[in-house]
């Protein structure tokens, strides 16, 4: 495994189904890839690909909620890749899922257009330029566009999704229409999921969009999912997803 100068903290997912490794500090996986994994229609005996999969977090979830599906892991940082490697290991899914270092923009070439049943990322939520990027460079990949815009994201998903698959994405909610538009010449149906923060008195803060390739229909707008109560604590219907391992139905 490559080596990553920091401290690599071995983390739970699922209520303990999954062992995650991941930097101890500067970029970490929170809830977004576990919620993101949970939407994905996948059954067994279908493939699933995982854009941008840094540390594994969502490909591991897939492959722990659902038994018999396989799950390729595509992201161009080496060191992330090889701590989803062990951590798939460690978690029993190594049979499960493939990880694979690579750029969408130049993909490797065993990654086949049209190949996957579902395809699903968690693209960097921040537009290149926006704001100040963060100190840490992991972070800053993770979260703020490089060369590749949310369009380029989007073109790529759709490009290795089989007609009729399906592409989900999760992203900042105040960028939705930029995925809705973005799929929306290419694929139809799209589901606009909103994942809101508590049940009284937050706007959305993220969104869940997914679409079927070469398919139509209108867009829908659903009630989404509240994700905590007006304590702090996850919502019922959110710690069934995040410590249940159960399924986002859109």
């Amino acid at each position: 495994m490559p080596e990553l100068d920091c401290e690599i903290s071995r983390d739970g997912l699922l209520g303990g189904r999954v062992t995650i490794l991941q930097p101890a500090g500067g970029y970490r996986t929170a809830i977004d890839p576990v919620l993101l994994a949970a939407a994905v229609p996948a059954q067994p005996g279908e493939t699933v690909l995982d854009a941008g999969s840094g540390t594994g977090a969502a490909a591991l979830a897939l492959a722990a909620r659902l038994e018999g599906v396989g799950v390729v892991g595509l992201d161009s940082d080496p060191g992330f890749i090889g701590l989803a490697r062990n951590s798939a290991e460690e978690s029993g899914l190594s049979q499960s899922i493939r990880f694979v270092e690579g750029d969408l923009l130049s993909p490797p070439p065993d990654l086949v257009s049209g190949s996957f049943d579902h395809v699903m990322a968690n693209p960097p939520y921040r537009a290149a330029g926006s704001g100040n990027p963060p100190a840490d460079a992991a972070k800053r990949a993770a979260t703020v566009e490089s060369r590749a815009r949310l369009d380029d994201w989007l073109r790529f998903l759709l490009a290795m999704a089989r007609a009729g698959g399906t592409v989900t994405v999760i992203h900042r909610y105040d960028r939705k229409d930029e995925v809705i538009t973005g799929l929306g010449g290419e694929a139809g149906g799209l589901v606009v999921f909103p994942l809101w923060p508590k049940i009284q008195g937050q706007a959305a803060k993220r969104v869940i969009i997914q679409a079927r390739k070469g398919k139509t229909g209108k867009t829908r707008i659903t009630e989404g999912l509240v994700l905590h109560n007006d304590d702090g604590s996850y919502t019922a219907e959110a710690e069934a997803v995040l410590r249940g391992a159960g399924s986002l139905v859109l």
